[in-house]
């Protein structure tokens, strides 16, 4: 049901830019088009591609909550920090020291360590 709504929604949506890219620009905007009048001007008569626009327009809409509906339903109320085990995750042996590349820990030194914090010249 989600993919023959997600087909709908994107079919949709396709045809929602083209009409929009179809009808005539009013505002001069782009610097064409339109004409004179502007706020003078009444509201003119509702086109054919404007009526269409307004029914794409709700069909975008109606589909994008079909399709946060069915995705709520299909989550089952789990959470991703559900799918967590309570395994502590797997650490290298403190002595492994082929990730760092510089031949040592990048943690900081332990609270007794009085080793001196100078850096090597490698």
């Amino acid at each position: 049901m989600e993919n023959v709504v997600l087909t709908i929604h994107l079919l949709v949506t396709l045809a929602l830019i083209g009409v929009v890219l179809l009808q005539r620009s009013e505002g001069g905007g782009l610097g064409m088009g339109g004409g004179g009048g502007g706020a003078v001007a009444g509201r003119s008569a509702a086109t054919a591609l404007g009526k269409l626009t307004w029914v794409l327009g709700f069909g975008l809409f109606a589909t994008s909550i079909a399709l946060t509906i069915i995705a709520a339903e299909n989550s089952a109320g789990s959470s991703v920090l559900d799918r967590l085990t309570d395994a502590p995750a797997q650490s290298a042996p403190a002595d492994d020291q082929s990730d760092t590349g510089l031949g040592g820990s990048l943690l900081p030194p332990a609270a007794g360590d009085d080793a001196p914090l100078v850096p090597s010249a490698e």
